[in-house]
């Protein structure tokens, strides 16, 4: 037996997959599988260690700021 990943780009299609698990010719092992990335993960390597050291300092400066208003 092989085991398949899809992406469903029709709602219809969910449908379609239980008749067949209820004809006994698939099985669905798990539904909405889908797992959001960490936005460490995602985000990683897009900016330079110094521009996120840059960014750091401007943030900290901002709240500074913000925080003496």
């Amino acid at each position: 037996m092989d085991t398949l990943l899809i992406q469903l780009t029709n709602q219809k299609a969910l449908g379609l997959l239980h008749e067949m698990e209820e004809l006994h010719l698939i099985k669905v092992l798990k539904e909405n599988t889908a797992e959001k990335p960490k936005l460490s993960d995602k985000y990683k390597g897009i900016i330079s260690k110094e521009e996120g050291q840059k960014l750091n300092e401007h943030i900290k400066q901002m709240r500074s700021e913000w925080n003496s208003i």
